[in-house]
């Protein structure tokens, strides 16, 4: 999406004259709309914010809003909608939001949101709802469709600082029909949110001491402020969502305790996957080595960051390396900088075009001074005598034909291996499932992978229990898991209502 390095006071300016000049138009054709460029988002300059946990995108003002939406087309199609894996009506809140409709904006995404917060600011839209942007395809580029995120993002601020209750209220309880969530990451707080809404009693077992799952232990503060996933929750809790933290189901109660003694008529699993992968090579039991959920978790959940008043260390280092190209490895590397590095390094064996992680964050990392080493991958660490990491070693890569995934393969140049002076690697490669769950739950089918085996509507192998989001995808994206949510809703819900002996 477009960047630009003017003050966040220039930018406000410019929308605020843009708007004027826009509505002293009238009516706006689609070339009118098309022509009207896309508005950057206001962020702290880096120089400041790489030294500091505060959030680094500002957010649009009310006229950046307006003339954003402006570009909408209103594609009677609406193939922006077929992008969003919850099912946003995009072009209806954009065209509220165009007429300054701020409140009945946010109603629409509130019909199928239970965290617009969130969404607009760590959905990867550019791949998801921007890519089938009309806009976009004329400009052959999704980084300048309808910057619909940051639109979502404004709404739901606004909404949040003007206190208002959720738009969309619960039904009356059915009784005695009672849902358990497993987890209260986004699968499972949307999950909550559609089930409380159609009257169902729900309530949501959290194996930590404070609820929203990997958004609030993974991603960091200044990318996502843990203050607004509280709200969020809150949000549910009005609802009349119950949430039991320091609930370890697997251990504390079972699956099959819930719904056999507990009287639960359904349960959802959707725990994540908390299971960090490493790359196996030599060196990585070495004091310094961490993998990216244990160090963003540490500074995240346990801030960890605040040296002065956190009881739990996160690990001093001055160069950091940081292996892998995800959005996890972005909020490793940008948080170990913040954390008081001087150095960090992103070693990934592919080039940048290949990256899976979102281009606004890689962007935000470079003008923050992340130093970046493509086409390089690790070989082994080394350490001193103390057993303290002191360097990495290193191959270059090329690229050769395409892999499973549709990317270039790297291929290893012999001889290429060189050593990189660190004193602490970050390893951030993804996650695989947790057994502890699965391992507990007998008859609950997985894959050879651990992730549990579901049908087009959630449905696990066991009756009444369903499941999503990363113990059934693996790694995959806050809105990814959302869908899933949305969908294990309502096959909850006809479930219940076909099998009313068990509700």
């Amino acid at each position: 999406m477009s960047s630009d390095n003017r003050s966040p006071e220039a930018l406000k300016a410019e929308a605020a004259k843009l708007r004027a000049e826009l509505a002293a138009r009238g009516s706006l054709s689609p070339k009118d709309r098309r022509g009207i460029p896309q508005q950057a988002m206001p962020s702290q300059a880096p120089e400041a914010r790489r030294a500091n946990m505060e959030e680094v995108a500002l957010g649009y003002t009310e006229d950046q809003a307006v003339v954003e939406s402006l570009r909408c087309l209103g594609c009677p199609t609406k193939p922006c909608v077929a992008g969003c894996p919850v099912g946003i009506d995009i072009p209806a809140f954009l065209a509220a939001t165009a007429e300054a409709d701020f409140d009945g904006a946010f109603a629409t995404i509130a019909k199928s949101s239970a965290l617009p917060a969130v969404c607009g600011r760590v959905c990867p839209q550019e791949k998801q709802c921007m890519a089938q942007c009309t806009v976009g395809k004329a400009e052959r580029d999704p980084m300048k469709a309808v910057a619909i995120g940051r639109v979502e993002r404004f709404l739901a601020d606004r909404s949040r600082a003007a206190a208002r209750k959720p738009s969309a209220a619960a039904a009356p309880k059915t009784g005695a029909k009672k849902v358990a969530i497993v987890g209260s990451g986004p699968s499972g707080l949307t999950a909550a949110a559609d089930l409380a809404r159609a009257g169902f009693s729900v309530t949501i077992f959290e194996a930590f001491h404070r609820p929203g799952g990997v958004a609030l232990y993974g991603i960091p503060e200044f990318r996502l402020p843990k203050a607004i996933v509280d709200e969020e929750v809150k949000g549910l809790e009005a609802l009349g969502v119950k949430i039991v933290c320091d609930f370890l189901v697997g251990r504390t109660r079972t699956v099959k305790d819930l719904m056999e003694e507990d009287g639960f008529a359904a349960v959802y699993i959707a725990n994540g996957a908390g299971l960090p992968k490493f790359m196996g090579i030599p060196g990585e039991d070495l004091v310094g080595v961490f993998s990216a959920n244990e160090y963003l978790t540490r500074s995240n959940l346990m801030k960890a960051y605040d040296r002065e008043k956190a009881a739990t260390p996160l690990y001093r280092a001055k160069r950091v390396a940081v292996f892998g190209g995800g959005n996890v490895a972005m909020d490793a590397a940008r948080t170990a900088l913040r954390a008081g590095a001087e150095e960090v390094r992103v070693v990934y064996r592919r080039t940048e075009a290949e990256m899976p992680a979102r281009a606004e964050e890689v962007e935000h990392a470079k003008e923050e001074g992340i130093v970046f080493d493509f086409l390089e991958n690790p070989t082994r660490i080394i350490g001193d005598e103390k057993g303290r990491v002191v360097a990495v070693e290193c191959l270059r890569y090329e690229l050769g034909e395409k892999d499973a995934s549709g990317r270039a393969a790297p291929v290893a140049v012999p001889g290429s291996e060189h050593r990189i002076e660190v004193d602490a690697c970050i390893v951030a490669l993804g996650n695989a499932s947790n057994p502890l769950v699965t391992g507990a739950t007998a008859g609950l089918e997985v894959n050879r992978k651990g992730n549990i085996i579901v049908d087009g509507h959630q449905a696990t192998s066991l009756p009444g229990v369903f499941a999503g989001g990363d113990i059934v995808q693996g790694a995959a994206t806050v809105i990814l898991a959302m869908g899933d949510g949305r969908r294990a809703a309502r096959a909850i819900g006809e479930y219940l209502a076909a099998s009313p002996a068990k509700a």
